[in-house]
């Protein structure tokens, strides 16, 4: 995790090459907490696909900005859809002789940091230019993981093939995700994006199941179809509600 978080602080910041000594007090405020999201968040997340598996962790995730798109809303469309996707949660989180309660509370907050990584990013954005306030996250954020990561690479070193997948898994999880996010945002309406992002916590189900063999159950699948119905149809006629009101 430290070694991934290091090649991502890297990469950004070479990327968006952040001019430190001109962001002010204020504007480090949002920053550092931004850096506080993206380290909690990653060993969160991280943590919780460990515990309860791929898809079942990225659909707790994903809770997070449908609860923002969910929250920010006043209509009655959109309360629908939370009653839709309550109910969803409930299935998902039940109580059983397996679950790993350690690991649903892990996925949770990891959707209550992607919440905070959403409203963060807008004031971050509307204080500095480009990608100078995240990049410099990031590398806040790589700077933080230095004391621990230190520690657990000198009592447990690395082979040269797993540091290779950290640095492989910082640049594709990570540096990739966040570039593709802000140029794509750019070009495509904000809706559109939230519909295409809906559809993670399928894809996350998929994957954990032809490539690790991680089996949930038909109601589990159910669940996850409703919550990433519940988004898709929150963002999609709410990008067309704000539309219809700005004409």
């Amino acid at each position: 995790m430290a070694i991934r978080q290091w090649v991502a602080g890297v990469l950004l910041l070479a990327v968006g090459r952040p001019r430190l000594r001109g962001i002010t007090a204020r504007q480090w405020r949002p920053v550092l907490g931004l850096a506080a999201v993206f380290a909690v968040m990653n060993v969160s997340l991280y943590t919780a696909i460990d515990r309860v598996g791929l898809g079942l962790a990225v659909t707790l995730e994903f809770l997070g900005p449908l609860a923002v798109a969910l929250i920010a809303s006043r209509r009655a469309l959109d309360l629908l859809c939370a009653l839709a996707a309550a109910p969803a949660v409930v299935l998902l989180t039940r109580p059983q002789a397996t679950t790993d309660y350690l690991g649903v509370g892990l996925g949770l907050l990891a959707a209550a940091c992607w919440a905070c990584y959403i409203l963060l990013n807008r004031v971050v954005g509307r204080e500095l230019p480009g990608a100078t306030g995240s990049a410099a996250a990031a590398g806040v954020s790589g700077l933080a993981y230095v004391p621990v990561g230190l520690i657990v690479l000198w009592h447990h070193p690395p082979t040269l093939a797993a540091a290779a997948y950290a640095v492989v898994a910082g640049v594709l999880s990570s540096a990739v995700p966040f570039l593709v996010d802000l140029l794509t945002l750019r070009r495509v309406p904000a809706q559109f994006f939230g519909v295409f992002m809906s559809v993670n916590p399928v894809l996350a189900a998929l994957v954990g199941l032809v490539v690790l063999d991680q089996h949930l159950v038909p109601i589990d699948w159910l669940a996850i179809g409703v919550i990433v119905s519940a988004n898709a149809v929150a963002i999609s006629f709410g990008g067309t509600a704000r539309r219809r009101t700005t004409r």
